[in-house]
């Protein structure tokens, strides 16, 4: 991962059928109120549309928020368009109602984080800032 000029550039995604969005807003905000560029790609995205984005917008990070239970196949894809698109310095982390059981796998995987509720803005906008590329001075 190159370190580039400006602000951290984060991707924010709702993938799947799962339409309740308000966890994902609250997280775009808080990474932007911590001075990062968001890019928020709005409900029922495909995994193809969030790497488009993320490739397009010259994200750092991909942010996905999962609720419908079908994170395991969802962060696959992900990963796997990355991996196609020669993309994988874009670190994937994500958050929603994940299961225990399925954390250690899906970091297996190469998800880099996953935050279930009751984590709080600032240890999710601590750990990007430690995690993802650090600004330059401009």
């Amino acid at each position: 991962m190159g370190v580039a000029a400006g602000p951290i550039r984060v991707v924010v995604a709702k993938p799947g059928l799962d339409g309740h969005d308000r966890g994902a807003k609250v997280i775009a905000r808080a990474l932007r109120d911590a001075g990062m560029e968001v890019i928020y790609t709005g409900l029922h995205q495909t995994p193809e549309q969030i790497v488009d984005t993320a490739i397009q917008e010259d994200a750092d990070a991909i942010g996905l928020s999962i609720l419908s239970g079908a994170h395991n196949t969802l962060f696959a894809a992900v990963l796997e368009l990355l991996r196609q698109r020669d993309a994988e310095d874009i670190l994937v982390f994500g958050g929603g109602i994940i299961p225990e059981d399925d954390i250690a796998p899906l970091k297996e995987k190469g998800v880099a984080a996953i935050f279930t509720p009751g984590a709080t803005m600032a240890s999710i906008v601590e750990w990007v800032r430690e995690n993802v590329r650090q600004p330059t001075e401009a």
